[in-house]
């Protein structure tokens, strides 16, 4: 394929779109509302009607606030339905020539919606993910034809490294420094892949991009191949996601027979080849080492770094690994260039970061703010805070490997530097917002179960200390504790916490210390005599 392909493609693409678009959400969120029906009703009553010839209904991907799914919006319009049922479809078609629609129409000038900035998902709930030809209109592998025969690989890596993007996986590691790691290592062969293990509770962005936009995906892939010189990549995505699999399946056989994916990509020297590997669903597998193993068909355990994968990863081979995320963000950087992107958020953490807003929040689902932006605008500007007058009491960020942060400390700018001061991380980007009824004993003891149902056993710090550690929330929450047991968890939290192999165990002390630190009064209120038991067995509530 030429560039004048590409953009013949492009332009009929663009020429083919009616007067009147009907977007319906058909991501994994609304899809479990009734999506598709709602999406089949709105089909129904346009031919009904007789408006083939100028209103067209796209499935599309997330549109973000999945609260109020299933969402339908409007264009040009801009109209926005919420919560919308397959009986509401006629009359919502119906208004597009002036009748009244029956259903609830949604404000899109709150803050859910002005206050983001759509780097990752700026073709989210926009292009249709099953069409090729709908992610080509939307400027899609335009940079990679661009990187192909303009520029060099060494000048890919120095563009990424201008841009100053970061690793959106958690820890925040430089990429283009990784990616020049692995462009420098000398091998026959080299690999890249795409870290989609997404397990930390309460997050869903990676799911929602590769359900919203694959192709996205696909180029970013294709563009790091080039600069690292790799000519084979995977996608690891853990097999509760198959819509996901699905739609990843479907643009990789799409990109395929255009040519963009495969051999002499875009009438050039490269190959690059993209094949799908289905992870079983264990927490462990996110770090990379242990992905490593279970791509190559082992069991999913981590192994002592160095070698890092960048000098010997998949097959004893340089491999490059970064999540869903940080491919999301090669080709606008490619397309609109380094500085643009180094323009956005702060000095130490460039671009945008998508989170997933969960827990006691008004409004649920994802969304995309510049780096730097205070932990209060996002939970109770573009959050709505607590629902029913609720006062917020913590914010847990980075999952089980991060910490709960307190109400005190929300105007703490979400950037790596700041979090990690206030004793959590970034982690992925999942956000779960607490009130004043969540204990945070239990809290710290719903991670730790987590942790270790998901500790694969390897070292012992992690294999037995997550389980202690948990005995003592445990003892703590059923009133059984001491002082003593106070200190023994501290100590325990704080040798596991050094001692573990991997990321698993080295973070999982996380939500306990960072409630410790922020929460005394709830461990405090547990410890001494044992109360009376409550009719149905469990604990009381001491906030």
């Amino acid at each position: 394929m030429e560039l004048s392909d590409l953009q013949d493609i492009a332009r009929k693409e663009r020429e083919s779109q009616k007067p009147i678009r009907v977007r319906c959400c058909t991501a994994a969120g609304c899809l479990s509302s009734q999506g598709q029906a709602v999406k089949s009703a709105l089909d129904e009553a346009v031919a009904a009607n007789g408006l083939e010839d100028r209103v067209q209904v796209i499935g599309v991907g997330c549109m973000g606030l999945c609260s109020e799914g299933p969402l339908v919006q409007v264009d040009p319009a801009g109209t926005l339905y919420e919560r919308v049922e397959p009986r509401q479809c006629a009359s919502i078609v119906a208004a597009l020539d002036g009748g009244d629609a029956d259903a609830n129409v949604g404000d899109t000038t709150r803050p859910f919606f002005t206050r983001q900035v759509a780097v990752v998902l700026e073709n989210s709930g926009r292009i249709d993910p099953e069409r090729i030809e709908s992610y080509i209109a939307a400027d899609g592998y335009h940079a990679l034809h661009t990187v192909l025969h303009d520029m060099t690989p060494a000048q890919v890596v120095e563009t990424i490294i201008a841009a100053g993007l970061r690793g959106r996986g958690g820890a925040g590691y430089p990429t283009g420094l990784k990616w020049a790691t692995v462009a420098k290592t000398e091998a026959d062969r080299k690999f890249v892949v795409v870290n989609a293990d997404e397990g930390d509770p309460g997050a869903f962005m990676d799911r929602s991009v590769l359900e919203s936009d694959p192709h996205r995906i696909l180029e970013g892939m294709a563009i790091a191949a080039y600069a690292v010189g790799a000519s084979q990549g995977y996608v690891y995505v853990r097999g509760e996601y198959p819509l996901a699999i699905s739609r990843l399946q479907t643009a990789i056989r799409q990109a395929r027979r255009m040519g963009l994916l495969g051999t002499q990509v875009f009438e050039s020297p490269f190959n690059f080849r993209v094949d799908i590997r289905i992870g079983a669903g264990a927490f462990v597998c996110g770090e990379e080492t242990a992905l490593i193993r279970s791509i190559e068909g082992h069991r999913g355990v981590p192994r002592p770094r160095p070698p890092y994968p960048a000098a010997s990863g998949l097959f004893g081979c340089p491999t490059l690994i970064n999540n869903v995320e940080t491919y999301a963000n090669i080709a606008p950087i490619l397309r609109k260039g380094a500085e643009w992107f180094a323009s956005i958020g702060t000095e130490k953490s460039k671009g945008t970061k998508v989170f997933a807003l969960a827990g006691k929040i008004t409004n649920t689902g994802l969304i995309e703010v510049p780096m730097g932006t205070p932990l209060r605008t996002i939970v109770e500007e573009m959050g709505g805070g607590v629902p029913d007058g609720g006062t917020v009491k913590a914010v847990q960020t980075g999952g089980p490997s991060g910490g709960c942060i307190p109400q005190s400390a929300l105007d703490t700018p979400v950037d790596y530097e700041s979090l990690a001061q206030v004793g959590s991380i970034m982690g992925s980007g999942g956000m779960i917002v607490m009130d004043e009824q969540d204990n945070m004993v239990e809290v710290a003891r719903f991670f730790m179960e987590f942790c270790m149902d998901e500790s694969c056993g390897k070292c012992v710090p992690c294999r037995a200390g997550t389980v202690q550690i948990h005995r003592l929330l445990t003892k703590i929450r059923d009133r059984r504790a001491t002082d003593e047991d106070l200190a023994t968890l501290r100590t325990l939290c704080e040798m596991v916490k050094q001692t573990s192999l991997c990321g698993l165990g080295q973070s999982a002390p996380n939500p306990v210390l960072s409630t410790l630190r922020y929460f005394p009064e709830d461990y405090r209120a547990l410890i001494g005599a044992p109360s009376e038991p409550s009719a149905n067995g469990a604990a009381p509530r001491t906030a």
